[in-house]
């Protein structure tokens, strides 16, 4: 029995082989081309023999990296915070209350899920100039909470539906009001779409280019988006130390993935039954 279960899988290990190659190939060419001096014209395929780490320096001298990299940091995490809060805590009631006013507000929020975001970005741009939002963290954080927060509140809301509402009953005859059910009952069980929710608002929030570089015009407020793309203009271009920054800005977004895949696994199969 083994043995025709053995025959019945086995064209699974190539193809898994083939996406492993085609996910772990663009890093390969990024590491090599990091580690190229300039004047190294070979292909992008063949990694240098003598390794240099100049790039490296121009990257975190020329190119302000860190600085970057701390702007991008502190605009995730405090966008990552407000998306998670704010999407569970709004879409506790949009799930147990089921009203008109409560399915208006999951239609609207859809609808925010379909909107091009750079088709409102002269409004967008002009409002913040208005309330002094331009070079300033919190105007970045604004436009990002609001084009990631429909997509949390939908996660959200589709997996408190299917917890038992007896829960919730059972503590209101103990006493607890909502809000207290909602933070002692309902988000202890929501660890795994949780997970999924900050790896997908979190990569979002991190890749942001359009917003920023309108948003963010200073150099000290630029994020790693724009301050990588700061090594290319219409004189010079530098892909080398371009390629080491992206490197060191990708390490964090890997070893997040590799920490929180299998609650971003579960919580986007749990939300998607559910």
């Amino acid at each position: 029995m083994s043995m025709v279960r053995r025959e019945r899988v086995w064209w699974r290990y190539p193809v898994l082989a083939l996406v492993a190659v085609v996910y772990l190939a663009p890093i390969y060419v990024l590491a090599g081309i990091s580690f190229k001096p300039i004047s190294d014209l070979s292909s992008y395929w063949h990694f240098p023999g003598e390794p240099t780490w100049q790039n490296f320096i121009s990257a975190i001298v020329t190119g302000h990296i860190f600085t970057a990299l701390k702007n991008t940091v502190i605009i995730t995490v405090c966008s990552v915070i407000l998306i998670v809060s704010i999407g569970a805590i709004t879409a506790y009631p949009l799930a147990r209350m089921k009203t008109r006013f409560t399915k208006g507000m999951t239609a609207f929020a859809l609808i925010i899920m379909m909107v091009p975001p750079l088709s409102i970005l002269v409004p967008l741009y002009a409002t913040l100039v208005g309330y002094g939002g331009i070079n300033r963290y919190w105007g970045i954080i604004v436009t990002l909470l609001t084009f990631e927060l429909p997509l949390s509140i939908f996660l959200y809301a589709n997996f408190i539906r299917a917890i038992p509402q007896a829960l919730d009953e059972a503590a209101h005859i103990d006493g607890a009001g909502p809000v207290r059910t909602f933070v002692q009952i309902i988000f202890p069980q929501l660890h795994s779409v949780t997970a999924s929710v900050i790896i997908l608002s979190g990569i979002h929030c991190w890749n942001d280019y359009q917003f920023s570089l309108y948003i963010l015009q200073k150099t000290i407020m630029k994020p790693i988006t724009v301050a990588i793309s700061g090594f290319f203009s219409q004189e010079t271009s530098n892909l080398n130390a371009a390629a080491a920054a992206a490197l060191l800005v990708i390490l964090p977004v890997i070893i997040l993935f590799l920490i929180l895949q299998r609650y971003f696994i579960k919580g986007m199969v749990d939300s998607a039954i559910k």
